[in-house]
């Protein structure tokens, strides 16, 4: 099964402990089981007890730059050699753009960090632009977009659940005519979809080089066309 690696992990591990949903595995796989074994260039935020070190060691090939951030200075005790930790507020953007300057561009990025909502936020603005075209971006523990203690509560406009649904909006701005609330964004040229599971959402970044366009066929006669875009304005954002 695609979830066997992160199972037989558990039985692997040291004295970093491991914390994750169990159902969480299920989520890696969906997302990341195409770059399993992979050298990629991968991020996480968050290091806490260091045992996802060892485990996305294990994960991507034995090429991989893997760098990880937390805010504890002791975290850089337990990366492991041929990793990096770096030690830095995820809500500063200074050293977001540090990251993303040094370490990116990035294949994949890890939000498993304070899980408050302005960390959630404003991680996602400043390194979205790191993520590389095809890349993916994953935030985890967004339960907490529903504890009033971490920023979030239900349909809190500030919670990130709130802002990966207008992550969703923004991404269908293609269709729209309504201009003076709804304007064409540039997420709809960047992002491919937004997965939500439970407690995680997946955000994949492929670079459109050119506007959505419908096809057609009729007896075997093809035809494509952007009408439907360009008869309400939308025709390029290139």
């Amino acid at each position: 099964m695609p979830t066997r690696y992160f199972t037989d992990f558990l039985e692997k591990t040291d004295h970093r402990m491991v914390s994750k949903w169990m159902h969480y595995f299920d989520a890696y796989a969906a997302e990341l089981g195409h770059l399993q074994g992979k050298d990629i260039t991968f991020l996480e935020i968050g290091v806490w007890k260091g045992g996802s070190i060892p485990m996305w060691g294990g994960y991507f090939g034995k090429g991989s730059k893997l760098v990880f951030a937390d805010i504890n200075p002791a975290c850089r005790a337990l990366a492991d050699p041929g990793t990096v930790v770096e030690i830095g507020d995820q809500s500063d953007p200074v050293f977001l753009q540090m990251l993303a300057e040094k370490y990116g561009p990035f294949d994949v990025i890890i939000d498993d960090g304070g899980h408050k909502m302005d960390q959630q936020t404003i991680s996602f603005e400043n390194l979205w632009p790191a993520i590389k075209d095809g890349g993916h971006y994953l935030v985890e523990d967004t339960h907490t977009s529903y504890w009033p203690g971490f920023g979030g509560g239900f349909q809190e406009h500030a919670s990130f659940i709130e802002y990966a649904k207008r992550l969703v909006d923004q991404m269908h701005s293609w269709y729209t005519d309504q201009d003076d609330i709804f304007p064409l964004s540039q997420m709809a040229k960047e992002l491919t979809y937004v997965h939500f599971y439970d407690s995680i959402v997946a955000m994949k970044k492929d670079l459109k080089k050119e506007p959505p366009v419908t096809v057609t066929s009729t007896d075997g006669k093809i035809s494509q066309s952007r009408k439907a875009l360009e008869v309400r304005g939308r025709r390029s954002i290139f």
